[in-house]
């Protein structure tokens, strides 16, 4: 073989590994990024929704995207922290301590109707018969919490019960059901005197018709809070970070199948459409979880 053709094959051979070592690049973890979510819903809600959403921004990042729904808040905290996540999707709460322990990064959210951040709200609630008229009768009896790292299924009506002078803690028989939808069916089914129902698992129940407004007598409510982050873990490449940062604050969830579009428009966003979001949005949080003195490690 002669010289010349030697160093084409050569340098062509040095053109491939290089598009391989670059394309193995452009995908962390051997070219797998792994979406985790919490469950704020039941895992048999979320897991087809979900789904269809990683393959989505799996198609727009070129990267195969697994996704992971946590057993519990924590547990996705966990798994970001050991390395076992890329991005997730955490609640305000959870995501201030993934800010805290695992490095996560808020980059994105769910947009309102405005096309700023949309918001919900919490609330604590009762049903008719309970004999509990007013905040300050839920003072010994039983109480629903979705989650210790839940924002509107723990730390919010935390704040509420605080604010009628009712320890939290110690104040009500607490009961953690897991996830919003636990609470809630522990709620609708009697098994609790009181609990908590976010404005989200209201919306989602509705869509499943599930939900009777009648059945239940809102005692408190919170002031908006900020929804759920999209965040990135902090020590990815920073041309990674950059592209998948810019991808998940822009997407168009029209483009998924008409059911994830009814489930995320009532859980989510009705606008269907994500915006750039900041960890600062979040401060509000942290300045909740100090006024009633909570340790986010013991979480």
């Amino acid at each position: 073989m002669k010289v010349s053709k030697i160093i084409a094959f050569a340098a062509a051979v040095a053109t491939l590994i290089t598009g391989v070592a670059h394309a193995a690049g452009a995908c962390p973890n051997d070219g797998v990024v792994r979406f985790g979510v919490e469950p704020f819903e039941s895992a048999q809600r979320l897991m087809p929704v979900y789904s269809d959403l990683a393959k989505m921004i799996g198609e727009k990042l070129g990267c195969k995207v697994q996704l992971y729904v946590a057993t519990s808040y924590n547990a996705e905290i966990e798994a970001m922290r050991n390395d076992k996540l890329e991005f997730g999707q955490f609640g305000p709460l959870g995501y201030v301590l993934a800010h805290q322990v695992a490095h996560a990064e808020a980059v994105a959210t769910f947009a309102g109707e405005n096309g700023q951040p949309a918001s919900y709200y919490a609330s604590i609630v009762t049903w008719p018969g309970s004999g509990i008229k007013t905040l300050a009768d839920i003072k010994g009896r039983s109480f629903a919490y979705a989650d210790p790292a839940s924002t509107s299924g723990h730390l919010f009506p935390a704040f509420g019960l605080r604010k009628a002078g009712i320890d939290p803690d110690k104040g009500v028989k607490s009961v953690y059901a897991g996830s919003h939808t636990a609470s809630f069916e522990a709620l609708r089914n009697h098994k609790v005197d009181a609990g908590e129902l976010n404005s989200a698992e209201i919306a989602s129940a509705k869509l499943h018709n599930e939900y009777d407004p009648a059945a239940y007598v809102t005692l408190w409510e919170s002031d908006p809070i900020p929804l759920d982050p999209l965040a990135i873990r902090g020590d990815l490449p920073a041309d990674f970070k950059a592209r998948l940062a810019g991808i998940l604050s822009s997407l168009d969830l029209h483009q998924l199948p008409e059911e994830d579009q009814k489930f995320l428009a009532s859980t989510e966003s009705k606008t269907l459409v994500t915006v750039p979001q900041s960890d600062a949005a979040y401060n509000q949080i942290r300045d909740l979880v100090s006024t009633l003195n909570i340790d986010l490690a013991k979480l």
